[in-house]
């Protein structure tokens, strides 16, 4: 079988669906030559055991891993919903949005293809912009618990509504 830094050092892209706590702590083991240059697409989210605090308040677990591996392109995603929407989005009884937070186009490229090969269509992805938008993403952990209280469930996702675009009349 394999090591976990041998695995690294082959992957195509890496995922962490590690606890937020502890993922920078394991990161470090696998060692930042196995992770350098294959993008690292982060789902975790640093929760305190009982759900009610952010172990990164003043920052996110993604901006956190890309400062501790400047030379590993991370993608943060796929953490304001629950495992089971993140792999059947269309499960939903609507549309729902993705976000992509990262500092390199070509991973959040990459990432939005698999995104596309999970079942989140294009139209679906937002990108928000550099790693320091992952905040909002993480921070989003706290409403979720809030939500899933309220609703009795955490099968859900949100979706970004916009108002309809206003055209311009014809000039003559």
């Amino acid at each position: 079988m394999a090591s976990l830094n041998e695995t690294a050092a082959h992957a195509e892209v890496l995922v962490n669906a590690t606890p937020g706590t502890v993922s920078v702590e394991l990161l470090h083991s696998i060692g930042a030559p196995a992770l350098a240059g294959t993008p690292l697409i982060d789902v975790g989210v640093g929760l305190s055991d009982d759900f009610t605090e952010l172990s990164h308040p003043n920052s996110s677990l993604g901006e956190q891993i890309q400062e501790a591996f400047p030379l590993t392109p991370v993608v943060k995603t796929l953490c304001t919903m629950d495992s089971t929407v993140m792999i059947a989005p269309a499960g939903l009884d609507g549309p729902s949005t993705v976000f992509l937070s990262g500092d390199d186009a070509e991973a959040k490229r990459t990432t939005g293809r698999l995104l596309t090969d999970l079942g989140w269509p294009p139209s679906s992805q937002l990108d928000i912009g550099g790693i320091t938008t992952a905040r909002g993403q993480e921070h989003f952990a706290l409403l979720f618990m809030g939500i899933a209280g309220g609703l009795g469930s955490h099968t859900f996702n949100i979706n970004v509504v916009t108002r309809p675009s206003v055209q311009s009349p014809p000039s003559m």
